[in-house]
């Protein structure tokens, strides 16, 4: 043995055999481990994703349209009073059918497309012939870039509004994609925007329904006649800005992703019985005529209330809408039309003749519409016409936001609250400016 080399007794030891079975099994237990864990991960994983796909197709059920609102930024009147005022959740608004793929016809042919889900109610067109006599003259209200607008009186009593889209304003493309617009229309909430109630999509025809508002647009009641206008005293004049600035303050802040009107004017300004504004052709601005020339001069508003940077470049947004605004409370101040080529030259364009005198005093006082007779608190005037300078302004990033022209004009009606209390006068009057100091008590604000 001792002649054997040493390297041979090494390699024939029993107790290296020993431990080279023990590495072996210990290696195998420590890979059933590994494995293990392996497994737990790939499961624990699988179940997570699981999780994730049921919330979101719980959340899709539940919620299925474009449009959210931020509760943050919603007004008082739109949230429940329980709820806390700094929340800054986002809720979908409202719970919407889940959409499924059908085939649409359009003037492009047959095409797969997803069924939109839809709030309004689906017309047919013989029963709107019917409720509007065939679409008659004597039943036209108005008439705009995309068609005209007719006065509906069904057979159950109700009255509606029915715009008749003229499909030769609209694209290929625009006609596809009416119901999509049709839509989100269908889901704007707001006590000051004038609800889309139907729609008709048949035999090549698109039509919308609205609500009918009684009173009209603001143009005619501005601009018809000096007996129409008087019925709009200060207070209700202050009352419409606000209410219209609440309206586009919902599309600008709440809607998500955020809705530009396009087309503001006192012609899309409706009231009702008591005067209240309602703003009309909300969410229009997806149906767009299809010549250039149209697109600038009637879609996105008469020149007469289109902001510089529009006019410049093309370029329409939020504070666009801002700009409009503007011009549709100095028709409100002064009683004049956007654009006039009645009167002189100078006087020709109201935001040219007015902008420079609205922070004189003397100026503005002479700027009043005369419909007023001299009855508006001169305080008043002076901070409304301090909003106006700030929405005209020629630079869109100088202009406010809807939120803060809301809350200042909240403010100056708060302070006309004040004043009527104070003077044991009814909601609603309106105090003439003195003449000469000391002719009438200081009852401005």
């Amino acid at each position: 043995m001792d002649l054997l080399p040493r390297r041979h007794l090494l390699c024939h030891h029993p107790l290296k055999g020993h431990g080279i079975v023990l590495s072996i099994l210990r290696g195998q237990e420590m890979l059933l481990k590994v494995q293990k864990a392996t497994l737990f991960k790939v499961t624990r994983s699988k179940a997570l994703g699981q999780k994730r796909t049921d919330d979101a197709s719980s959340e899709s059920k539940d919620f299925g349209g474009p449009l959210t609102v931020n509760i943050e930024r919603a007004s008082s009147r739109e949230i429940p009073e329980q709820m806390d005022d700094t929340s800054i959740a986002t809720v979908k608004l409202p719970p919407a059918e889940k959409m499924t793929p059908e085939r649409v016809y359009g003037k492009n042919g047959s095409v797969r497309k997803t069924k939109v889900p839809i709030t309004a109610t689906p017309y047919t067109v013989a029963s709107l012939q019917v409720a509007t006599n065939s679409f008659c003259q004597d039943s036209l209200l108005g008439e705009g870039s995309l068609g005209r607008v007719y006065k509906a009186d069904f057979p159950n009593g109700k009255v509606l509004a029915v715009k008749k889209i003229d499909s030769a304003a609209l694209s290929l493309q625009e006609e596809d994609n009416f119901l999509e617009a049709v839509s989100s229309m269908s889901r704007l909430r707001h006590p000051n925007i004038v609800p889309l109630t139907g729609y008709c999509v048949e035999h090549g025809q698109r039509l919308l329904v609205y609500e009918y508002i009684v009173n009209g647009t603001l143009h005619d009641m501005l601009h018809f006649s000096v007996e129409i206008s008087r019925k709009l005293t200060w207070n209700i004049r202050v009352r419409i800005a606000l209410g219209t600035a609440r309206a586009l303050e919902y599309l600008h802040e709440v809607c998500m992703p955020s809705l530009v009107h396009r087309n503001l004017k006192s012609s899309n300004i409706l009231l009702d019985e008591e005067h209240n504004p309602h703003l009309s052709d909300c969410g229009l601005a997806a149906l767009t005529p299809n010549t250039e020339r149209q697109v600038s001069t009637e879609v996105f508003g008469s020149f007469g209330y289109s902001a510089p940077e529009f006019a410049m470049s093309g370029i329409y947004t939020v504070k666009s809408d801002v700009y409009s605004f503007g011009v549709v409370m100095l028709e409100l101040l002064t009683g004049r039309k956007p654009l006039d080529s009645s009167r002189e030259r100078s006087e020709q364009s109201l935001v040219r003749w007015a902008t420079p005198q609205l922070h004189d005093i003397d100026a503005l006082a002479r700027m009043v519409d005369p419909a007023l007779n001299g009855m508006y608190p001169a305080k008043s005037l002076s901070r409304f016409a301090d909003v106006i300078a700030l929405c005209v302004q020629p630079e869109p990033e100088f202009r406010p936001p809807m939120s803060e022209v809301v809350q200042q004009l909240v403010r100056l009606m708060q302070r006309a609250s004040i004043v009527r209390r104070q003077s044991g006068e009814e909601l609603g009057f309106s105090y003439r400016v003195p003449e000469r100091e000391g002719d009438l008590r200081d009852i401005s604000f």
